[in-house]
């Protein structure tokens, strides 16, 4: 899958160097890495903002700073403005999901355009874009930092711009699926250690008792080391068994 081209995070006469950082963290963990800030109260660069970046200035994510929030979008072709209030205006509205659909399928420059802490997105900022993001917050307490709500953005890009996480795909680094050779020399194992200890008992229901434990082995998804592990165990209780039986006998 071709990954979708990126949208610009832009924040709108931010407030806080804390949280422009915080913000270029969020971003970078789901992949984005353009932050453009727009007559940011405090200017920039700004050294508040480095320590909750946690190194995403460095990693990756680039800072533009501009004057007004006009020229921050100047170059875009599909802007979306993320706010929880009406406004009263005829755009199309939706969530993280459907603005992520509106923006990887344009072939212009994109961006989201976020408010300030204090006040959110004036409406001459909302007036200027193409779509409204709005998220399903609590209508009794819609109070999401300026960074929570970067957050919830990117995690939504990323989710469709081929972010693969860290353990996608993969049992968290316990081995390779076990072959069919694998797991039929487990069950046959099991199934003659069960068959010592008078485990399938009315001898007719063997054969569906068999198939039984196998389906259930199978759901588990077995990789290679598992089963040996639990063939090593397997073993085990057989010896056990077999060593209680002599002291008996004894």
């Amino acid at each position: 899958m071709t990954e979708p081209r990126q949208p610009a995070i832009i924040l709108a006469e931010p407030q806080l160097g804390e949280n422009i950082g915080a913000a270029a963290r969020a971003m970078l963990n789901f992949g984005l890495t353009e932050l453009r800030v727009a007559a940011p109260r405090d200017g920039w660069p700004n050294p508040a903002a480095e320590p909750l970046a946690a190194g995403a200035f460095d990693a990756g994510v680039t800072v533009t700073a501009y004057e007004s929030v006009e020229a921050a979008c100047a170059d875009l072709g599909y802007l979306v403005a993320a706010t929880a209030r009406p406004r009263g205006m005829e755009k199309a509205v939706t969530n993280a999901s459907g603005a992520v659909d509106l923006l990887a399928t344009q072939t212009v420059p994109t961006g989201v355009l976020f408010g300030s802490e204090a006040q959110g997105l004036h409406n001459d900022h909302v007036a200027m874009c193409d779509a409204i993001m709005t998220y399903p917050v609590n209508p009794a307490f819609a109070s999401l930092n300026l960074s929570q709500a970067v957050v919830v953005f990117s995690h939504a890009w990323g989710e469709v711009a081929g972010q693969a996480g860290r353990f996608e795909g993969a049992k968290a680094g316990v081995g390779d699926p076990a072959t069919r050779e694998e797991l039929i020399g487990m069950f046959e194992h099991f199934e003659d250690e069960l068959e010592r200890a008078g485990y399938f008992y009315p001898p007719d229901k063997t054969p569906l008792m068999t198939r039984n434990l196998r389906n259930a082995f199978i759901r588990g998804q077995w990789t290679s080391q598992e089963v040996r592990t639990f063939r090593g165990a397997v073993k085990a209780l057989a010896i056990g068994r077999g060593k209680a039986r002599i002291k008996r006998d004894n």
